[in-house]
């Protein structure tokens, strides 16, 4: 270790240790790797070993990480990760400010909210406008998190009834003609929003609420002709729409309405040379106060770690592929 060597010292309670330290102490491990401190626990007390600014960071973290394991939180790696990066940045106490945002609970009582300041700028944003764009790429909490404010605005009566819409497009997969009447034929594409619609509201109650028509998931064409008042709209998976489904679909809002479009640009579906309504939205739209535009990244991925080591990768890789810009003619030859 660099520098003149000090030492801190925290406290962890004895029924948080498992929870902060991780299974087989693998968050303090990574803690001391990526800051190259040493830590030491004897009897709840941690001895932090390590240069000044580094030793400072890791205590701060840990006491963070503490705070949130206090409220009830599962600390995971993805907590620690995030919470290192902050550190890496000299912006501690963020976690636990964005820990006190809380959205609603799921079905089983666990709490839904922002889990970086990605997430919470997309939730705020969400609860300032009136329209708002959520791009960014898979596992950044962008359809969910939309979802769980859509079933709060309806429990709170601020909405009459929720609707879900995506473009009925393939995932790089023809499927040919689907079994079943039209409800089941559109199913496979809806799934996703079912699934955590179940997760947050639980099937009995979503079942009671679509027979009352007050929760509607369906595809994106089903939206043409309609004027869509005091609803909470999503649109998931916009990169697949075109610019003339877009437009249809923005000029269907009426009074008293919410509407959230998310989309990840990398995972278009649409045929090749095909432009992406999402991507028009965003240039023709951005202009326009009442509209609100977030851009997530990698760094507020919140599923499994791993995830975001894909997503960075194929960014690198997608980076790499983009053809050189082709060199100019002169007299014949050449120009680079």
């Amino acid at each position: 270790m660099a520098g003149n060597i000090i030492e801190l010292h925290t406290e962890v309670p004895a029924e948080l240790e498992a929870n902060v330290f991780g299974q087989f102490d693998e968050h303090l491990k990574l803690i001391e790797r990526t800051l190259n401190v040493t830590v030491i626990s004897r009897d709840g007390i941690l001895k932090i070993l390590g240069n000044e600014q580094n030793a400072a960071s890791a205590k701060k973290l840990i006491e963070e990480l503490t705070v949130l394991a206090k409220r009830g939180n599962t600390i995971t790696k993805q907590n620690v990760n995030y919470a290192l990066s902050l550190a890496m940045e000299q912006r501690n106490e963020v976690l636990t400010e964005i820990d006190k945002d809380f959205i609603c609970n799921t079905i089983q009582g666990r709490p839904i909210k922002p889990k970086t300041l990605g997430q919470k700028d997309y939730v705020e944003q969400i609860r300032k406008k009136m329209i708002v764009f959520g791009v960014g790429p898979a596992g950044t909490g962008k359809t969910y998190l939309a979802m769980a404010m859509a079933v709060t605005a309806f429990r709170n009566e601020e909405v009459s009834r929720i609707i879900l819409t995506r473009p009925a497009i393939e995932a790089g997969e023809k499927l040919g003609f689907l079994p079943g009447d039209l409800q089941s034929k559109v199913d496979p594409y809806l799934r996703p929003l079912y699934d955590a619609l179940y997760q947050i509201m639980g099937a009995d109650s979503f079942a009671k609420n679509m027979e009352r028509g007050l929760i509607e998931v369906a595809p994106l064409a089903y939206m043409r002709g309609r004027t869509l008042d005091n609803a909470f709209i999503i649109l998931d998976e916009a990169q697949n729409t075109t610019p003339a489904q877009m437009k249809m679909f923005l000029t269907r809002i009426g009074f008293g309405s919410k509407v959230i479009i998310t989309g990840d640009a990398s995972q278009k579906d649409l045929p090749r040379d095909t432009t992406s309504g999402l991507d028009v939205a965003m240039k023709v739209l951005k202009k326009i106060d009442d509209i609100g535009f977030c851009q997530l990244t990698s760094k507020d991925v919140v599923r499994h770690p791993l995830v975001q080591q894909i997503v960075q990768a194929y960014d690198a890789y997608e980076k790499k592929q983009k053809p050189e810009r082709p060199a100019r003619r002169r007299n014949g030859v050449n120009e680079r």
